[in-house]
């Protein structure tokens, strides 16, 4: 199968057409279409890969839950005009005497996503290397709401050499503020009402720092502002926006906000710039 996708990739390529990936779990949503649309802007043919990984997935966590829509997403692509759908067998990505693993340092070890799930850049790292060597696009664009895991990528494919460029494009927000993702489908109605308290925290957070007010003061009323909406906090932090280390003031550089909090069974994450 992955001798099909580089025939495939090889024929797009000595046309010398420029070529983006998009890696996606499946589930596809108007975060996702976005993110095609920016590739189809910077590249001349996109391919989307969908592969639901289950390496980065604690046993713990929803891999068997985790939404697969997989007609309905070959359905979404062919609308936007993607000219690959890369859809690997885990048997393929990970078959039976799989025995590598890449253990990225650096932005992975910032104290954010990494102390919660432990597991999880190993198995995104392992898998997206993996997609950027099997189908050698010349970018790869992914979004920022998963701003840590960008940071990671994006060094990963500095540090090995990929010839691949990282691009990050923007979040994809409701009406409401709350920020696209595949596990929204798991809110209920009410905490679905209460989940754009997330954003609104943020740039009310935001906005207070930007104006000058202390950052520790800032985040103490915004973590308590999250928990009287509903959530239980996993982190709210202020990081420098390129090496994820703490910031203790606008002096430190750019600064993004992060956040991680659970509303019933939900864990939903998003971030803004300061």
């Amino acid at each position: 199968m992955v001798a099909e996708l580089r025939v495939q990739r090889t024929t797009r390529k000595t046309t010398k057409k420029t070529i983006a990936l998009v890696p996606t779990m499946g589930a596809l949503h108007e975060g996702h279409a976005s993110l095609i649309r920016l590739a189809r802007r910077r590249a001349d043919r996109v391919i989307v890969s969908i592969f639901v990984n289950p390496a980065q997935f604690a046993p713990n966590e929803d891999f068997r839950l985790y939404p697969r829509t997989f007609a309905a997403d070959l359905a979404a692509l062919a609308a936007l005009n993607v000219d690959l759908v890369w859809a690997p067998a885990v048997e393929t990505m990970y078959p039976g005497d799989f025995a590598t693993k890449i253990v990225p340092e650096g932005p992975a070890q910032a104290g954010l996503e990494d102390a919660f799930r432990p597991h999880f850049f190993a198995g995104v790292a392992t898998v997206v290397a993996k997609l950027l060597i099997q189908c050698a696009p010349d970018i790869a664009v992914f979004g920022e709401k998963d701003y840590q895991q960008l940071k990671v990528i994006a060094r990963l494919a500095r540090d090995l050499d990929l010839k691949s460029r990282i691009v990050g494009a923007p979040i994809v927000r409701e009406r409401d503020g709350l920020a696209r993702s595949s596990r929204n489908v798991y809110l209920s109605p009410r905490e679905r009402a209460a989940a754009p308290a997330l954003c609104r925290v943020l740039k009310e957070c935001a906005a207070k720092i930007a104006a000058g007010q202390p950052i520790n003061d800032v985040l103490a009323e915004g973590r308590e502002a999250i928990a009287d909406a509903g959530f239980a906090l996993d982190y709210l932090e202020a990081r420098h926006a390129d090496t994820l280390a703490p910031a203790a003031s606008t002096m430190d550089g750019p600064i993004r906000l992060l956040v991680a909090a659970r509303i019933g069974n939900t864990r939903l994450i998003d971030n803004v710039g300061v």
